[in-house]
């Protein structure tokens, strides 16, 4: 079992893949064991273990694990949390708290990149291990046991980082005088933790150091911590020190803290370096001083929509129809959806995706639409997310007649007015297109596309069935940039890429819907950041920077 002097700042892992990640991310959550899933084999594996905190029900870790991030990738992650009864690494042997399910994506594309998801109660499958970090919001249940069903198991909080390319690190120690006497009989036993700010304005816990028993003038031990855990290579940001008298039971008395900078503790030791460890309690100021002894040498996130449609041919009640609704397996139309939109629809706010078919007579009158609502709601097009959308689909093809001919320019224009309504970079769209690959309408979707690509919005258009596609790889443009009456679309916005290209010869369709995913989403973060670029928009600000009290020294560069 880790004890406070014997807790790691910063662990980094050999990613899982040999694929470039898109971009590191460092998770947090808050003994944690983080399994990942692999794509073909579906089998958990360990990740990664936190430190063990003793006696308490609100965790924050200190350590944290390095992921490498790939947005069309579907990334799972699984967090155990255990209550650690022994030094054994047999998790068997503790107590089992709870367990949360989620993907990366999820983590990243939640508000501020921090998702907070209760803790469920199941048996635990003890597999193979590897490691990640977390805190954990209300309280966990003192009492576990493998879990008690029905039972509150409390919260655990997930946030992720977008790495920055610093590579150095920094050697320090701390001391301090005259600090607070917080313990009746003796004096201090006094220990520091360090955070970093973040974009919202809260703090992560980066590090923390040994105890120094029983005294008020502590001389620390010398640390050595990448500087990206202390700033992300930020020099400028926010760096808060909170001092603690250590308890045996866990319930550390707050002496003080105080703040500073990466580029202000790099001075070294100085004047420049010593702090008022401060603590205000009624107006009046506690504490005492510490000061350095030693030193030495994010993309932002934007919510995407996503409407989908898909047209075809065939009775869906035969066999020979794309549109077959086998009971025993999914069709190829459902397979894509299922594999694009399920990692997509974790960077949506709401989970809610405005559905639409196009091709079909509908009922009562037969009438032939290029542009109808899935769940037959024309006030309200919006399905609960993918599988909200699979069922509408399915149940849509019980009532419609599918019919040609095939046109692209309604559904495209549609998902234009609501981009073209939203252009201050605050969303982005994303048009799913599942197709047999006829097409009706090229010259007015062209034209179509090429006024989109002005608007913040992408078109992935998914080719299932054994139909030659030439007009979609037209449409794709990688290789000559789609144009319309003469004018060249303003940026590449459609990606294209046939289904079969990316099915499993031995018949695995979850490892297919994979492939599918990764090649289909690849090419949608650049094209958002070109968008948000050629507009001028900026990413979220970065934490602000660390303003040195006038009274006690000046930031010189």
């Amino acid at each position: 079992m880790d004890k406070l002097g014997d807790m790691a700042s910063v662990y980094e892992f050999d990613p899982i893949t040999g694929n470039i990640p898109a971009t590191k991310v460092e998770i947090t959550v808050s003994l944690c064991v983080l399994y990942t899933q692999g794509v073909e084999t579906k089998q958990w594996r360990e990740f990664g273990r936190t430190e063990v905190i003793d006696n308490t029900l609100n965790p924050d870790f200190v350590r944290k694990y390095i992921l490498d991030y790939f947005f069309e990738e579907k990334q799972n992650l699984r967090f155990d949390l255990y209550d650690v009864d022994s030094k054994s690494p047999d998790l068997s042997k503790h107590d089992f708290l709870g367990q949360v399910f989620c993907t990366l994506g999820e983590i990243v594309g939640s508000p501020a990149s921090r998702l907070e998801k209760p803790l469920g109660v199941s048996t635990p499958k003890i597999t193979t291990i590897f490691h990640i970090s977390c805190c954990c919001g209300d309280s966990l249940p003192a009492v576990a046991n493998w879990g008690i069903a029905g039972k509150k198991c409390g919260t655990i909080i997930l946030s992720a980082e977008e790495l920055g390319n610093c590579r150095d690190s920094a050697t320090m120690q701390f001391c301090a005088n005259k600090l607070d006497k917080k313990d009746f009989f003796g004096k201090s036993d006094p220990f520091m933790v360090f955070y970093r700010s973040n974009e919202d304005g809260t703090f992560t816990i980066c590090h923390k150091t040994e105890v120094v028993k029983n005294t008020l003038n502590p001389v620390w031990q010398s640390f050595t911590i990448p500087v990206r855990a202390l700033c992300n290579g930020d020099f400028d940001r926010t760096i808060k020190i909170e001092v603690y008298d250590w308890d045996r039971d866990g319930s550390h008395d707050f002496i003080g803290e105080f703040t500073t900078s990466y580029r202000e503790l790099a001075r070294g030791q100085s004047q420049f370096n010593v702090y008022e460890v401060k603590l205000v309690v009624n107006s009046q100021e506690a504490g005492g001083q510490t000061k350095t002894h030693k030193f030495g040498q994010n993309p932002s996130i934007y919510y995407a929509r996503m409407g989908c449609h898909q047209s075809g041919c065939g009775n869906p009640s035969q066999s020979t129809s794309l549109h077959y609704m086998n009971p025993y397996q999914m069709n190829a139309y459902a397979m894509a959806l299922k594999a694009v939109g399920e990692i997509i629809q974790d960077y949506d706010s709401d989970k809610m995706f405005p559905a639409l078919g196009f091709g079909a007579k509908l009922p009562p009158d037969g009438r032939v639409s290029h542009e109808f609502p899935l769940n037959g709601n024309i006030e309200n097009p919006y399905c609960n997310g993918i599988d909200g959308i699979l069922e509408a689909y399915h149940e849509s093809l019980k009532t419609v007649q599918l019919y040609g001919p095939t046109n692209f320019a309604p559904v495209v224009n549609h998902v234009a007015s609501y981009a073209a309504a939203v252009q201050d970079g605050s969303q982005y769209f994303v048009l799913l297109i599942i197709t047999d690959g006829v097409i009706s309408d090229m010259a007015q979707t062209k034209e179509a596309i090429v006024n989109g690509a002005k608007l913040p919005m992408s078109i992935i258009i998914v080719g299932v069935g054994q139909a030659e596609f030439d007009a979609m790889v037209e449409l794709d443009g990688d290789d000559i940039r789609i144009s319309s009456r003469g004018k060249l679309a303003e940026r590449d916005i459609v990606q294209f890429v046939p289904f079969r290209d990316y099915m499993d010869r031995t018949g695995n369709h979850v490892l297919s819907m994979a492939r599918l995913a990764k090649d289909v989403l690849a090419e949608i973060p650049d094209q958002l950041i070109s968008y948000m670029k050629s507009r001028g928009v900026k990413p979220n600000p970065t934490p602000p920077p660390y303003t040195p009290p006038g009274h006690t020294h000046h930031t010189q560069i």
